[in-house]
């Protein structure tokens, strides 16, 4: 049986014209026409001011940090319920990272958490430096709720939607909402550039800022000087040429994604004890990935998992949260409700299901049968 992956690349057909663009002009390498195109699409199609296309979304994360000048024992507030990289770089500047619970709502970060977290930092005269707000499975937070939190307590927050470009709230688009948002081109994302992300902002200057640090930090001189730290953060010409050709497809993946969510949560979603991750009323999510949760009463995510490996199908845990990770052991965390943390409990009980842009109806028939067959 041929295997069906979670959420591989998907080629919408224009990618290798830009391609063979870039190598007929030659510019393989980190800088290049192509590069500009991108950053200037993304920035028309979502609306910042300014963007910034880079090596990863983790690079983006860290670049805001540095602009917001977060250093050394300053206390950053992050979801929990998320990737690594969305919180690495809070250590590669010597702060603390405090986690923040989900809401049962969005599974997103709890506005709830969030204001008792502000509540007693500030209390300890601990004014925390900057949130990290994560959209996760490709639904945005309570954006509204977040930023009110964040603007009560002069705190600025960075919109992580790695997994979430091209969702909505309140028909604005996700990673327009923060002093900085965030996109991942990761190859498992809705588009890709094989590796890649990409910094946004409303402010200008702060993208110049940062596309300085992302190439060495490399002053405007003749001879190689420089005079602050910088990074080799910068995205290449030929990536950003796949990049071009996958935002042409944007809408039809989100499309494809969301008829795949549809089709799961129409045929599963009537057994007892199985449920679907919510889109509330105001919400648009691109359903990057298709997420369920299995009461206790039914097979364990694990078992359901091995499964499905046994007939080549691949499928996930949900994200494990932050503050149960050993590399953050010891780190506060505010829980949404202190008798069942969310995160914790959307560990224990959630699976992620094959649901890339390219699954065909065979392939999405062929899971759902596998599932029934343990469930």
């Amino acid at each position: 049986m041929q295997r069906i992956y979670l959420s591989p690349p998907h080629m919408g057909g224009e990618e290798l014209k830009y391609i063979n663009d870039v190598f007929e002009s030659n510019y393989i390498a980190p800088v290049g026409k192509h590069i500009t195109y991108f950053e200037n699409e993304v920035a028309k199609r979502f609306g910042a001011n300014g963007v910034l296309a880079l090596s990863s979304g983790t690079a983006a994360i860290h670049l805001a940090l540095r602009f917001l000048k977060v250093k050394a024992d300053d206390i950053v507030l992050c979801s929990s319920l998320t990737f690594v990289g969305s919180a690495n770089p809070i250590l590669y500047e010597r702060a603390i990272p405090v986690f923040i619970d989900s809401e049962p709502e969005t599974w997103n970060m709890s506005p709830v958490a969030l204001e008792q977290a502000f509540q007693k930092y500030c209390q300890m005269d601990k004014q925390p430096k900057a949130v990290i707000a994560v959209n996760l499975y490709g639904q945005c937070a309570d954006m509204n709720a977040i930023s009110c939190i964040c603007k009560k307590y002069d705190t600025p927050m960075i919109e992580d939607a790695a997994e979430s470009i091209g969702a909505k709230y309140q028909n604005q688009f996700s990673g327009t909402f923060g002093e900085f948002g965030i996109f991942s081109f990761n190859g498992n994302k809705m588009i890709t550039t094989s590796g890649g992300g990409m910094l946004l902002s409303h402010d200008q200057d702060a993208i110049n800022k940062a596309r300085y640090w992302s190439t060495q930090a490399r002053d405007p001189v003749v001879h190689y000087e420089h005079s602050e730290l910088g990074y080799n953060y910068r995205m290449s010409n030929v990536l950003a040429a796949i990049g071009l050709g996958q935002l042409k497809v944007l809408d039809a993946h989100i499309q494809r994604c969301r008829q795949i969510f549809n089709r799961y949560e129409k045929e599963l979603g009537h057994i007892p004890g199985i449920d679907f991750m919510p889109e509330p009323p105001g919400y648009f999510s691109n359903r990057w990935l298709t997420v369920m949760t299995m009461a206790p009463s039914l097979e364990s995510p694990l078992t359901l998992i091995n499964h499905l490996e046994e007939h080549n199908i691949e499928s996930r845990p949900v994200w494990k949260p932050m503050h149960l990770q050993p590399l953050f052991q010891g780190t506060d965390f505010f829980p949404h409700d202190h008798h069942q943390p969310v995160s914790e409990q959307l560990f224990e009980t959630g699976i992620c299901l094959p649901s890339g842009p390219g699954m065909t109806d065979e392939e999405q028939s062929r899971v759902i049968v596998c599932i029934l067959e343990k469930i």
